[in-house]
């Protein structure tokens, strides 16, 4: 009753759930404030270009 290949196959498993959690996580050494601070800059910049576009078309 040998369960070799049984435990090889959990471990090969659990391996890759932990590899997947770890996955999306940013490593770019901002604290949580900062990196909100920034996102919130290039949203501002991404809807001023897109109001920008609006208008020009309009006109």
């Amino acid at each position: 009753m040998t369960r070799g290949n049984q435990r090889e196959l959990a471990r090969q498993k659990n391996a890759k759930k932990q590899s997947d959690m770890h996955k999306g996580k940013r490593n770019d050494g901002l604290s949580g404030a900062a990196r909100k601070q920034r996102d919130a800059e290039i949203m501002q910049q991404k809807q001023k270009k897109a109001n920008e576009k609006i208008d020009s078309k309009a006109k």
